[in-house]
């Protein structure tokens, strides 16, 4: 969520309409609801956390679009 935080903090307005990615899984909903709050309509994610789930069920009351790419873009 931080990260998001920074993020969305950075593009200021350009978050209207905007599409966000992460190279990591979102454990929580917490990440698309603060999205969405700033003008994200659309994210892209690997997937794979225990609670994908509440992480659709939150972009789908928030109406953002959510695409699962099932691949991580990092690597420990």
């Amino acid at each position: 969520m931080a990260a998001a935080r920074i993020a969305l903090a950075k593009a200021g307005k350009k978050a209207e309409g905007s599409v966000m990615a992460s190279d990591g899984f979102l454990p929580f909903p917490d990440t698309i609801e603060y999205a969405a709050k700033s003008g994200v309509t659309a994210l892209i994610q690997p997937g794979g956390s225990i609670r994908d789930e509440e992480v659709i069920a939150a972009a789908d009351a928030a109406g953002v679009a959510m695409v699962f790419t099932g691949r991580r873009h990092f690597k420990h």
